[in-house]
């Protein structure tokens, strides 16, 4: 029979048991790797009470807990030998007799030992298991689907596997998640997340980006998605836009009205994705052309986080340098004044980008 651990025992954001319990200001606890890739993504509240952070939150050790969570393991009756066999999991995989009930018991296991363990990580793949798991993306049910997107997740956490999985034919597979109309918002996000994992590796981003319908299934997500794809295809096309190419091909795609209306709304990963996107002509000029995108960003200069005021404030060089429409405008709208106050702002690259606003938008004048 199962151990049934306390909820308190488990992640909010996870909703696995912690491995190592840490306390955010807001005062609830998560587990340090679930959090940390929460802050990474740029995210300035508490995921529970939606409250905004300091703008470098302090994680501090939960001692008593990770205490309680060790002695209720350590009481805990152990598994059975025979599930914790990787060799055997594996098999089951590889092998075209399995019943699908054993393939996603198989999955769920293999998940949970390969999370944390590089080495067993290796051992997948090298096991040759890797085409079974991405025959398994394709499958019809949406447990092995999840199951088999988290499995390949996991094993892209290594750089010398990113590459190889795009060998195996892992966009194809990923990128049909994102074009499924079958397919769960969970698998959808689970899919963006995956091309964000492999385009850490550079020559990736260009495969990805010229790969059919990639960066089209990407804007679509953005544009279609609940709160949590939009989030993870924004973040992918923030990968992505880092290699030049893709920029065009993201604006071609119809993404900048889009993330601008995600900028309105307060999105922080939003304005990243801009401020790549302004480097390039094409997205500068669709931005110029948006209206009322300046007071937006003027909004977000005024009201933002720290990290979507330093995006914005990159977004405005780029394009009031461009365009004599826009940068009047954002005299207009106050902007010399507003970075000005930014200048003894604690943040180096907001009182540098500041800093050169102001430079860029001295050569202009108000619109009336």
């Amino acid at each position: 029979m199962a151990t049934q651990f306390p909820d308190d025992f488990k992640c909010p954001i996870s909703l696995e048991i912690m491995s190592d319990p840490v306390i955010l200001s807001s005062g609830h606890t998560f587990d340090r790797p679930s959090i940390q890739r929460w802050l990474d993504s740029g995210n300035r509240t508490c995921p529970i009470t939606k409250l905004p952070l300091p703008p470098h939150p302090s994680l501090i050790p939960n001692h008593a807990l990770r205490s309680l969570i060790s002695n209720f393991t350590l009481a805990s009756p152990p598994k059975p030998q025979s599930q914790s066999q990787p060799q055997s999991l594996i098999s089951t995989l590889t092998s075209p007799s399995s019943p699908l009930h054993s393939n996603l018991d198989s999955l769920l296991q293999l998940n949970r030992l390969s999370k944390r363990n590089p080495v067993f990580r290796q051992r997948i793949t090298e096991s040759g298991a890797i085409s079974s798991v991405l025959n398994f993306v394709s499958s019809d049910d949406p447990k092995i689907q999840e199951a088999a997107l988290s499995l390949l997740l996991n094993l892209s956490l290594d750089d010398d596997n990113k590459v190889g999985l795009v060998a195996e034919g892992a966009i194809q597979r990923v990128v049909g998640v994102l074009q499924s109309e079958g397919g769960t918002p969970n698998c959808r996000a689970l899919a963006a997340t995956m091309l964000t994992s492999l385009a850490v590796v550079e020559v990736n981003k260009a495969t990805i980006g010229s790969y059919p319908f990639a960066i089209k299934a990407l804007v679509s997500l953005l544009r279609d998605g609940s709160s949590r794809e939009k989030k993870e295809a924004a973040t992918a096309l923030y990968a992505l836009c880092s290699f030049p190419d893709n920029k065009k091909r993201v604006v071609e795609c119809g993404a900048v009205p889009i993330l601008i209306q995600m900028a309105d709304s307060g999105v922080d990963r939003a304005f990243e994705v801009l401020s790549l996107l302004a480097k390039c002509k094409e997205g500068r000029e669709e931005m110029a052309r948006f209206d009322g995108c300046v007071p937006i960003l003027v909004g977000v200069l005024r009201n933002g986080t720290s990290r979507s005021v330093q995006h914005a404030l990159a977004a405005l060089i780029s394009i009031c340098s461009y365009s004599e429409q826009v940068g009047s405008e954002a005299r207009r709208e106050g902007v010399v004044d507003i970075c000005l106050g930014l200048l003894d702002d604690e943040s180096e690259k907001i009182t540098r980008n500041a800093s050169s606003l102001i430079q860029a938008l001295r050569k202009y004048k108000p619109t009336s």
